[in-house]
C-alpha cells in the first residue's frame, strides 16, 4: 500500500470494495473452482481474471481469453472445442480448440450470457466431464483448465427469461465476484488518472505531471458510463492533446463538460433499476449539502431535511470520508 493506494496484478484501487475484492482473489486463486465475475462493461472483468490465475499454482501455465459475443456463432463451436480435417468445408487441417490451448492453466469465457443455448449444453458436458470432443471428432479428449467467465447480464435474469441455462448458470456461479461501477467506487479515479498518467507518459513519450485541481473534479463528478476503460482512453487524449505539462480541463472532451449533470450523466447510463438511481441521486445530494456548508453535518442534514442520525449513517454507507 502507498499513499492509501494498492495495486495487485494491474488493477489499481483505493475503494473499501475493490480490496475486499482482491482479499477474494486471494482466497479462490489456488482452487479449480469456477470463477464468475459479473459487472459492467468496462470495469475490468479480464483484468480479475488474470489476477486470479497470476495468483494461482497455474501461473506458469496458459491464460487464454475469448469473447463468447464477438465470434460468430457458426464458428464458435470451433474455436471452443476445435475440430477434425473434413468436419465443414474449410476444415483443411485438425485445428486445436481454446480448450485444449489453455489446459493447465486457465480460460477466461468473457460474456458467456451471448453463447448460444446449443453450445451452452456442450459447455456444461466439457466443465461437468472435464473433456471436450472436437467437432467431427468420435474420441473426447481429456482437458485440465480452470475456467473463470464474465458476463455485464444479469444471468439469474437471463435464466428466467429462458436464454441461459439454469444447470450451466448454478455449474459456473460457484465463486462470485462482483466488481462495482467506477461511479460506485469513485475513491479509485485519482490513484487510476495517476497510473494511467504514468503509464501513457512511457508508452507515448510524453511528459504530463498530473492533472489540475479543476479537472481532477470534473473527472470526479463524471459518471462513467463506459467506467475504467473510459477513463483509460480519456485520459490518453488529453494527454496526446494536451499542450501543458499538467492536464486541465480544457483538454477534455465536451462530453465530459456536456455532463455537468451527474443526475442526467446517472440516467444517460441507462441504469434501470430505481433503488440504484435513487443511491446514486442521493449520494449526489449529501456530497453537495456537505460541500456548501463546508462539512458541516448538522447544517447539512438541514439542508437536506433528514436527521443528523441518518445523515451520518448515509455518510458511512456511501463512504463519503473527506467531505
Amino acid at each position: 500500500m502507498k499513499g492509501g493506494n494498492f495495486t495487485g496484478d494491474g488493477i489499481v484501487a483505493r475503494a473499501p470494495q475493490m480490496a475486499e475484492i482482491f482479499r477474494t482473489i486471494v482466497k479462490v486463486a489456488e482452487y479449480k473452482t469456477t470463477v464468475l465475475v459479473t459487472g459492467e462493461s468496462g470495469v475490468g472483468k479480464e483484468r480479475i481474471a488474470r489476477a486470479i490465475h497470476a495468483q494461482s499454482n497455474r501461473r506458469e501455465g496458459p491464460f487464454v481469453a475469448i469473447n463468447c459475443g464477438a465470434i460468430p456463432e457458426n464458428l464458435l463451436e470451433s474455436e471452443l472445442f476445435g475440430h477434425k480435417k473434413g468436419a465443414f468445408t474449410d476444415a483443411t487441417a485438425d485445428r486445436r480448440g481454446i480448450f485444449e490451448e489453455a489446459s493447465g492453466g486457465t480460460l477466461f469465457l468473457d460474456e458467456i450470457g451471448e453463447l448460444p443455448q446449443g453450445l451452452q449444453v456442450k459447455l456444461l458436458r466439457a466443465l461437468q466431464e472435464e473433456s471436450i470432443r472436437r467437432l467431427g471428432d468420435t474420441q473426447d479428449t481429456s482437458v485440465d483448465v480452470r475456467i473463470i467467465a464474465a458476463s455485464h447480464r444479469n444471468l439469474a435474469a437471463e435464466v428466467d427469461a429462458g436464454r441461459f441455462r439454469e444447470d450451466l448458470y448454478y455449474r459456473i456461479n460457484v465463486l462470485p465476484i462482483a466488481i462495482p461501477a467506477l461511479r460506485e467506487r469513485r475513491e479509485d479515479i485519482p490513484p487510476l488518472v495517476e497510473h494511467f498518467i504514468e503509464r501513457n507518459n512511457a508508452k507515448l513519450g510524453t511528459s504530463i505531471r498530473g492533472i489540475s485541481a479543476e479537472a481532477a473534479k470534473l473527472l470526479m463528478d463524471y459518471a462513467w458510463p463506459g467506467n475504467v476503460r473510459e477513463l483509460e482512453n480519456t485520459i490518453e487524449r488529453a494527454m496526446v492533446l494536451s499542450e501543458r505539462e499538467q492536464l486541465d480541463v480544457s483538454d477534455f472532451s465536451e462530453q465530459l463538460h456536456s455532463t455537468a449533470d451527474p443526475v442526467q450523466a446517472q440516467l444517460a447510463t441507462g441504469e434501470l433499476s430505481i433503488k440504484k438511481t435513487t443511491q446514486v441521486i442521493e449520494e449526489i445530494l449529501i456530497r453537495r449539502a456537505l460541500q456548501k456548508t463546508n462539512g458541516n453535518r448538522t447544517r447539512a442534514a438541514a439542508i437536506l431535511e433528514i436527521s443528523h442520525r441518518t445523515l451520518l449513517y448515509k455518510i458511512k454507507d456511501y463512504k463519503i470520508m473527506d467531505s
